[in-house]
Order: C-alpha cells, then sequence, then structure tokens
C-alpha cells in the first residue's frame, strides 16, 4: 500500500551508511525488511544524471513501509551530483572503474551534449575500484548478493538488458521503451561488465531524454511496484512462464 501523498517528503525509514565519497560524503544504502535481497537498485552514478536520483527517491518515499525485498542506493556518486559533474571529485568516470576484465587505463569520453560529437574527457582511475564510491558499491554487491540489479541511467531512453530477462522484458512493455543489448566493448570498467563477470543479471534503466517531471508518470509507477513487490512483479504477471528474473 502506497504512503498518502502528502506523507511523501521523507522516508519511512533512516538509511544506513555503506561507505564514504571522496569528499567524505555518506554513501546511503536502504536495506529490505527482509534478509533476502531480490533486487539491488541504484541511481546517480552519474552526477550529470540527477533525474534518475530524483525518480528513485519519489518511489522510494511513496512507500508505506520499508521495501519486502528491494536494497536502494539513490545516489552512487554523490560528489559528482553536488558538482554536477559525470565523475566523482577526482574527474573519475565511476561507470569505468569495476573490476572487470575488459577494465583499461585509456581514457574514457562522452558527449558534451546528446546531439554534439564533442567530447569531454575523463580517467577511469588509476586502477579497478581506485574510487572508493565504486569499492563500496562493489562491497556492497559481494555481501548482498542480489538476485538481479537495476541501474538507472539516462538519457538513451531503452531497457539494457543482455541476460533477457522476464524484468527487462516488463520493464520495456511497460515504460514502451525498445530492450536491447549494449556492447561491452564500449564501455571497459562499467558496473555492467563487472556484474557480467561475476554472474549477476544486470538491467540498465536508461530514461528518455525529457524533462523528470515529462517521466514520472510513465517510469514512477514502474519503479514504486518493483520496490513494493521485488521480482514478483514479475511473477504475478499473467504470463505464466515468467517465474523469475532470469529465463
Amino acid at each position: 500500500m502506497a504512503r498518502a501523498i502528502k506523507r511523501r517528503g521523507t522516508f519511512t525509514a533512516a538509511p544506513a551508511v555503506y561507505g564514504v565519497s571522496v569528499e567524505q560524503t555518506p554513501l546511503h544504502i536502504w536495506y529490505p525488511a527482509g534478509s533476502r535481497v531480490e533486487l539491488l537498485i541504484f541511481a546517480g552514478i552519474h552526477g550529470e544524471e540527477p533525474d534518475t536520483t530524483v525518480l528513485l527517491s519519489r518511489a522510494l518515499r511513496s512507500l508505506h513501509q520499508v521495501s519486502r525485498a528491494c536494497a536502494v542506493i539513490l545516489c552512487a556518486n554523490p560528489d559528482g551530483v553536488r558538482h554536477g559533474t559525470r565523475g566523482n571529485a577526482n574527474g573519475v568516470d565511476l561507470n569505468r572503474n569495476f573490476p572487470s576484465a575488459n577494465w583499461t587505463s585509456d581514457p574514457v569520453t562522452h558527449r558534451w551534449n546528446v546531439d554534439s560529437d564533442q567530447r569531454i574527457e575523463l580517467s577511469p582511475g588509476q586502477q579497478p575500484c581506485s574510487e572508493p564510491e565504486a569499492r563500496a558499491l562493489a562491497e556492497v554487491v559481494d555481501d548482498l548478493k542480489p538476485e538481479c540489479i537495476v541501474s538507472l541511467h539516462s538519457p538513451l531512453g531503452l531497457i539494457d538488458d543482455p541476460d533477457c530477462t522476464d524484468l527487462g522484458e516488463l520493464f520495456a512493455d511497460r515504460s514502451g521503451m525498445p530492450r536491447t543489448v549494449l556492447p561491452n566493448d564500449t564501455t571497459p570498467g562499467s558496473f555492467g561488465s563487472w556484474t557480467k563477470d561475476i554472474g549477476v543479471p544486470t538491467i540498465t534503466y536508461e530514461l528518455p531524454n525529457s524533462s523528470i517531471w515529462e517521466m514520472l508518470p510513465v517510469h514512477l509507477p514502474i519503479m514504486q511496484d518493483l520496490l513494493e513487490k521485488g521480482l514478483e512483479v514479475v511473477r504475478k504477471t499473467p504470463r505464466g512462464r515468467r517465474q523469475a528474473a532470469t529465463r
């Protein structure tokens, strides 16, 4: 059951701290009520994507009680969000700092604008997990052992689902965004590359290139259902063959 809207200005429970950022900002996580973690859902690993944090925060604040089976990280890169930079306070793209087999020390770039060929250069870090934010997030995955992970990004407007999960299919059906598989060779050291290496299904939920206010009516109910029901959101769909996160 959802909270009354007038009560959604605060959270139903306080978060725990799973680490600190470069600038010593606490890294917050909301643990599920149960001991079993079906899903880890996180946002804000790129500081230029604060819309992901706003969406996930609104979904979390809509819950009447703590999520039964979902662990939630609203902002994996708080220094970057605060400064409005894609990377962390060290100028490292955290989503290229994970210990995947394809990690490389080569600089990484991203577009200055989504429709521009001009690019900004960032570091992938001195070595895998050199950054406290990436290291702490990797430790969370190792400790919680979630069945599936959902990573919120923007602004590509798609569902990146390399394991062809039923949950990814559900996201695409409900959001109207296409489901695809983005190539790992273009994202060395990414969180998704690393979790693929260790065998944890990971879905990248890429919000579209539009304002958060335009997105909320479509994407907030999806995230709220996910937090309330965990993987039951898949199991209780009419398609009887959906019995788990993965096929």
